[in-house]
């Protein structure tokens, strides 16, 4: 044997062996993670799990303790999971019987907040008393609390909330979701976490002097802070692929914590020395940027390095990420359930495992310089693609372009943009590093609305496990094709797997781009397009086309009427302008006759319309008592009344409007009115049932009048909403009382796009999900 040919092998044997124990450390991260799991899934498992797999830990140990190790530490991991789960359930449980309420909850803030698509500020945060003051107990338990814009709302600050509670899904981290308008703070963040609350907001106010887009994502790459990003370049990162750019997490660690060790070593310090001053740098990073799973995930698995290396045994990456893994789950179950725990400790195994054999693969037709620059986007792609199918509407196609193209800005602007944060107390030095940040944090932003506006970017999906199957059978046949060494045989069918799906691809951007149109039954005349949680209708009658609010984003809304074929918007209604009804006009913009709207809530208000007007609409505010043509239907506004000061602009100064004949079916659009105005509405006479088809106030709240339902008579009760929505909308109250009254239900959460129309007197249905028409076999009341 040569010497090359021993020196090889013996190196394959030690690779072998450090493979070995990083397995063994996967399995035992893979059975607390599943265990945890089922947990938090289902609660009533947690205490005979965790008395089981004790007993079996223990007797595994007495009956056979040469062999105790792996299997008798599985088990007791798998124990400890269950064990916090059962220990925290009273907590949880004495919170949740508040659903349906409106309370009173004192809390403490332990994450950082960020904007969502409902305009309010998120933010995670620990009970400390529950109930009305006169009665509140005492309770510790997780809730997910959503507030208008405000200061003050920092990890470590005491707040105060009266507001409208929901209990969450099984498995989410919170026990409870608040939906309020204001949270009072008792108590500023103090201590530590004041002092990085203080410096966040100078960062994020310093960033706001440079010019946009590149000032808004900044903070997001430095410290984590995304509440600058806007909705339009949130949503461009999501569909290009570089959202995780500006989630704080391995990378960010391990920069910080070379960064120390190497200066302390360069000092001369010893190895002990510059393990302890790295972790506490470490720590002082964590608070800074807040403890997200993603950074929990990445801080415990930089501590477990550096404690490797000052007892001078580095272990494998696999193995410290198993390990690392295993003690957040233990310490915090729900995290097994949070998708974005899994795509992160699921790009670090990608990274460790897959990213250097693809490089390998790579260099046999490119530059091993491009091979090494591919090689990581790819592999971090390939590996979190079906976890996004799990729970994402849609799949990125400029993914792996995109992020190469970022690659290498975002170290640059990380450590740039860290470095201005923490130099703020010289204004000029941090100046100066924050705008030298800008110019890479601008290439990113550049780069994420660039490629998110190409043709076929992404496209929808079904969320779930068949989804995320097909997806992790194209990453294994793209494995298959660019690994190096593998079976003829097997690279053939990983092929002619990937010619298959690239055919069935470009079939559908031809379906969804010039052929669009012809996806679309003939003979519709409403149509509600599913663009998430919120509200975006079609009404065409001859030839003539309304638009009742425009969605979240642009995005979903353009997909729908290109699929429609629909390229001009005679009469565009915004009901009112909250983000779920008016986020997506930019859809529209310029392809607008007529804008009817309802009143201005603010100058962003005014703006937006001012753009529609700039771009050739005409606008007018609507109010009861209005009417008008579209084609050979007629529509009337019910509501809201003329120069009322009865409620505030939003959802209950929502434009109402009833449409209907020329083959349009009679329907009544009531916007997000809640109770209180619904029954102002069926007092004034105006409502003039029966309809053909019920636009569900809100979603499906649980805030609903059902003396309106019942005077509206709807045949068709149209719940538009999002799937998984946290306000779990449409709610069963809502639900339960279009079924008491013989209402047909269609909801865009699980149906997807819907269309009506009428067909020989009878009302029939298309669902995007149902590949089948359904005639109503009742004529329409009064021939429509």
């Amino acid at each position: 044997m040569s010497a090359g040919r021993a020196e090889t092998d013996a190196g394959r044997r030690r690779l072998l062996g450090t493979q070995g124990l990083d397995l063994r450390s996967t399995v035992l991260a893979a059975a607390v993670w599943g265990v945890a799991l089922a947990c938090v899934l289902a609660p009533a498992a947690a205490p005979p799990l965790a008395i089981g797999c004790g007993a079996l830990a223990a007797g595994w140990v007495l009956a056979a303790p040469w062999r105790r190790g792996l299997v008798a530490l599985v088990l007791l991991g798998c124990a400890a999971a269950a064990v916090s789960v059962t220990l925290a359930q009273p907590a949880r449980e004495a919170v949740a019987r508040f659903d349906g309420r409106v309370t009173e909850i004192t809390a403490v803030v332990t994450s950082s907040a960020s904007f969502g698509r409902d305009g309010r500020v998120w933010f995670d945060a620990q009970t400390l008393r529950a109930g009305p003051p006169a009665r509140a107990s005492p309770v510790s338990a997780p809730v997910r609390v959503g507030v208008d814009p405000q200061p003050g709302i920092e990890l470590g600050a005491t707040v105060r909330v009266v507001a409208e509670t929901a209990a969450a899904d099984p498995g989410e981290r919170a026990a409870l979701i608040l939906f309020g308008s204001e949270a009072h703070v008792v108590r500023p963040a103090s201590g530590v976490f004041g002092v990085a609350a203080g410096v966040r907001a100078d960062f994020l106010e310093r960033a706001r002097g440079l010019p946009p887009p590149g000032a808004a994502l900044l903070p997001g790459l430095a410290v984590g802070d995304t509440r600058a990003v806007g909705e339009e370049l949130n949503a461009a990162m999501r569909a290009s692929g570089l959202s995780h750019l500006t989630a704080v997490s391995g990378a960010n660690c391990a920069i910080v914590v070379a960064a120390v060790f190497w200066l302390v070593a360069l000092c001369g310090g010893a190895r002990w020395l510059r393990v302890v001053l790295a972790l506490g740098a470490l720590g002082a990073f964590i608070v800074l940027v807040t403890p997200e799973p993603s950074v929990v995930r990445a801080g415990v698995m930089a501590a477990l390095a550096m404690l490797s290396i000052l007892l001078g045994r580095p272990s494998a990456g696999l193995g410290m990420l198993s390990l690392a893994v295993t003690v957040i789950l233990v310490a915090d179950p729900w995290l097994a359930a949070t998708p974005g725990f899994a795509l992160s400790a699921a790009a670090t195994a990608a990274l460790l495992l897959l990213a250097g054999p693809l490089m390998d693969g790579l260099r046999r037709w490119m530059p091993e310089p491009l091979a090494l620059a591919l090689s990581v986007p790819v592999a971090a792609q390939l590996v979190c693609g079906p976890i996004i199918a799990l729970f994402s509407e849609e799949q990125s196609l400029v993914g792996v372009a995109a992020n190469l193209l970022a690659a290498p800005a975002a170290p640059v602007a990380t450590v740039i943009g860290l470095l201005a944060c923490l130099a703020g107390a010289v204004p000029p030095i941090a100046d100066l590093l924050a705008a030298a940040a800008w110019l890479p944090a601008s290439w990113i932003a550049a780069t994420a609305i660039t490629t998110a506006a190409l043709p076929g970017a992404t496209f929808a999906v079904p969320p779930g496990p068949v989804t995320a199957l097909l997806v992790a059978a194209v990453s294994a046949a793209v494995c298959g094709v660019l690994l190096r060494h593998g079976l003829d045989r097997l690279r053939a069918a990983s092929a002619l797997v990937l010619v298959t799906v690239l055919a069935l691809g470009g079939a559908r951007m031809l379906l969804t781009g010039p052929l669009a149109g012809m996806t679309a039954p003939d003979g519709w005349s409403v149509a509600a397009c599913d663009v998430g949680q919120g509200d975006a209708l079609v009404i065409r009658s001859a030839d003539r086309v309304a638009l009742i609010d425009t969605g979240p984003a642009p995005e979903p809304l353009s997909a729908c009427l290109s699929a429609l074929g629909i390229a001009r918007i005679d009469v565009l209604v915004l009901t009112h302008f909250d983000l779920d009804h008016a986020g997506g006009v930019d859809a529209v913009r310029g392809r607008v006759g007529a804008v009817l709207h309802g009143p201005f809530g603010s100058a962003d208000d005014e703006r937006l319309i001012a753009g529609l007007t700039a771009a050739g609409a005409v606008a007018t505010h609507g109010a009861a008592g209005m009417s008008g043509t579209l084609g050979e239907a007629s529509w009337r506004v019910l509501w809201p009344v003329r120069d009322s000061r009865a409620f505030p602009p939003g959802n209950d100064a929502s434009v109402v409007v009833e449409i209907g004949g020329g083959e349009v079916p009679r329907t009544l659009l009531l916007g997000d009115l809640s109770a209180s105005p619904q029954r102002m509405l069926l007092s004034s006479g105006r409502l003039r049932g029966p309809y053909d088809i019920v636009k569900v106030a809100h979603h499906g709240s649980a805030d609903q009048e059902p003396a309106l339902y019942q005077e509206a008579r709807g045949r068709v009760a149209l719940f538009s909403a999002g799937a998984g929505n946290d306000y779990g909308h449409p709610r069963a109250e809502a639900l339960a009382t279009a079924a008491s009254l013989g209402s047909r239900v269609l909801r865009t959460d699980l149906q997807g796009r819907i269309l009506l129309a009428l067909e020989d007197g009878a009302l029939a249905v298309w669902a995007e999900r149902q590949a089948e028409q359904h005639p109503s076999p009742t004529p329409v009341p009064g021939g429509g």
